[in-house]
């Protein structure tokens, strides 16, 4: 989807520029370009598509909908399941996060979609069936939709509403008064248009900084933090090697599909399956960049819960991984 970001990618950091494949500048360069220039268009198409549907699908609605009526846990399964079909990074999820906290979804609805995205999508899927076998894929798969699943059911029963940022609760204001004016004065998609996309810049205006400086973060690991950095900690005669693992890599950002190769050099090397997931679950679920661009819509408190809840359930399955394979 996003190859043509990294021709651009490619071509500004070797042609333009003329660095050299393999440098850690020129990594963490076309790290910095690609991923900066694929979160803010998601950001942008994301917000400008929810600012159409909140325009025409009332906030309030929506909300009472999910927050009454009994489920039975299956919004938090549902929005699991939608994390899988997104091919999406940490830092990618975080636009499709903001879309569902402007929409009214209760937060631990979207936490569950943003537990989930970076950890299963189809490219890793097909990934991990090369490397690791059916059996294998359909562990992961099941336990990846299940940590997200119990960890918004967690989240949400935590009421963390009151830990969002003012910016982002101001948000939510000006989205139910836009939404009460469309209906009121009956407008045309035309009209609402105007509205739309002044909130779309308002929003972006607000993120931007946060994302140049996250990826950056992100792009200075990426070149910089050897692959094998970390493999010493890992071994079978560590008791804690899987919440060493899980704590230890999330400097090491990436997306499943950029991992689950190293993952595969850490089974090889006789590192107990188990850590080897915790690991790649801690790279692709957690990370310090995606940490800089919740800062923007979270208190540090909240975003210090949702790791903590997120890096337990990632510890307990890589436990239960080395117990059952």
């Amino acid at each position: 989807m996003f190859d043509w970001i990294q021709h651009i990618a490619d071509w500004v950091v070797f042609d333009v520029l003329h660095l050299e494949k393999g440098q850690h500048l020129a990594e963490a360069l076309n790290f910095f370009i690609y991923d900066t220039t694929k979160i803010l268009l998601l950001l942008f198409v994301i917000i400008f598509l929810m600012g159409i549907i909140n325009s025409y699908f009332p906030i309030d609605k929506v909300r009472n909908f999910l927050s009454r009526n009994k489920l039975y846990g299956a919004e938090y399964l549902m929005s699991s399941l939608f994390g899988v079909v997104t091919p999406f990074c940490s830092c990618s999820s975080v636009p499709l996060f903001i879309g569902f906290v402007k929409g009214g979804i209760p937060l631990g609805v979207t936490f569950s979609f943003l537990v989930t995205s970076p950890l299963v999508n189809e490219v890793a899927l097909g990934l991990f069936i090369g490397l690791f076998g059916m059996k294998m894929t359909a562990i992961y798969v099941i336990s990846g939709v299940l940590l997200g699943t119990i960890s918004g059911a967690i989240l949400q029963q935590l009421h963390l509403e009151r830990y969002l940022t003012p910016w982002v609760k101001k948000v939510l204001a000006n989205a139910q008064k836009e939404q009460d004016a469309f209906v009121a004065e009956k407008q045309t998609f035309k009209q609402r248009l105007p509205i739309i996309w002044a909130e779309v810049l308002n929003i972006l205006k607000g993120v931007v900084l946060y994302v140049i400086i996250g990826i950056a973060i992100g792009g200075l690991m990426h070149g910089y933090i050897p692959e094998g950095f970390f493999e010493q900690y890992m071994g079978k005669e560590h008791l804690f090697a899987v919440p060493m693992a899980t704590i230890l890599a999330v400097p090491m950002y990436s997306n499943a599909s950029g991992i689950l190769p190293v993952v595969q050099v850490l089974v090889a090397k006789g590192i107990p399956i188990g850590t080897a997931i915790a690991f790649m679950m801690g790279v692709v679920g957690l990370s310090l960049p995606e940490a800089m661009l919740l800062k923007k819509v979270m208190t540090f408190k909240l975003i210090g819960i949702f790791f903590g809840v997120v890096t337990l359930c990632i510890i307990i399955s890589g436990y239960v991984f080395n117990l059952v394979l």
